[in-house]
């Protein structure tokens, strides 16, 4: 996000165009925030005087979903379960017909609430940015049908180096290794050795413990039934460079897999997921 926000000046939002992409940039007293139109997608968090804390690709694909921010996958996680053609992680990310209906300033902080209509299905997003980030997924469901709904808010933290930080929290915990196709029980802290992607059946406030840069980070997970952590480890990433790669680390909130949702006509299904300084 270099070169966003060059002009330093007093509170205010802006549209611009960066790689084919519209984003709405925020200039507060807290903070500074960019969302991406596709997918309404937080891509930029950054407190006054601190370290950012959302990482984000350099390069952005046309026609793809941007690497980076907060995507949110819906309305099914990772590989559609019998449609091999459409997109991984759903269409939300995808989609450039999300409205932002609401941008409501104050001392403490900006919400904002963003609209997608797609078929019979309502998506909103409520994003609360100030010295804390905290964001709300509910998808209210019309159809006449009962529906299967899978989400997760897809938060790519940055970081020092993935080899050198430490996840806090999920001691105990119980999951399924999507790596090994295996289920696992985390011991102790959780460091990544060459490649993590699993689900557990677990939510809480995790801490992302940086000794490099002297931060802990309080992830909040209960909005969903899972916690999800993915690094790819040294598999390559499309157009992400090692040296990029290593800047990240993912920790979501999710209700996937035997933990989705089956929403009935009528029925909202709601996700949360906030962060903060760990004091």
């Amino acid at each position: 996000m270099a070169g966003l926000f060059a002009e330093p000046g007093q509170a205010r939002q802006r549209w611009t165009v960066r790689q084919g992409r519209e984003l709405l940039l925020l200039e507060h007293r807290l903070f500074q925030a960019a969302f991406s139109r596709q997918g309404a997608q937080l891509l930029h968090f950054q407190p006054r005087g601190q370290r950012p804390w959302l990482w984000c690709a350099g390069h952005w694909p046309q026609g793809a979903a941007i690497r980076g921010g907060v995507p949110i996958c819906w309305p099914w996680f990772g590989r559609h379960p019998s449609e091999s053609g459409w997109p991984s992680h759903g269409w939300a990310r995808l989609s450039e017909e999300w409205q932002l209906l609401a941008c409501d300033w104050g001392e403490q902080g900006v919400q904002l609430l963003w609209q997608l209509e797609l078929c019979d299905w309502t998506l909103h997003l409520e994003a609360e940015l100030g010295e804390t980030l905290a964001l709300r997924l509910v998808t209210r469901h019309q159809d006449s049908e009962p529906c299967q709904l899978s989400h997760a808010l897809h938060a790519y933290w940055r970081i020092s180096d993935v080899s050198r930080v430490a996840l806090l929290g999920l001691d105990g915990a119980s999951g399924h290794d999507l790596l090994t196709r295996a289920d696992c029980r985390q011991e102790g802290e959780l460091r990544i050795e060459d490649g993590c992607h699993r689900i557990f059946r677990h939510t809480g406030v995790l801490q992302l413990q940086d000794l490099p840069w002297q931060r802990r980070l309080a992830i909040d997970t209960r909005g969903g039934a899972n916690s999800v952590v993915w690094h790819p480890g040294s598999r390559p990433l499309t157009e992400v460079g090692w040296n990029e790669s290593l800047g990240f680390l993912c920790v979501e909130a999710a209700s996937c897999g035997p933990d989705s949702l089956c929403l009935a006509p009528g029925e909202e299904g709601v996700l949360t997921l906030r962060a903060s300084l760990a004091r």
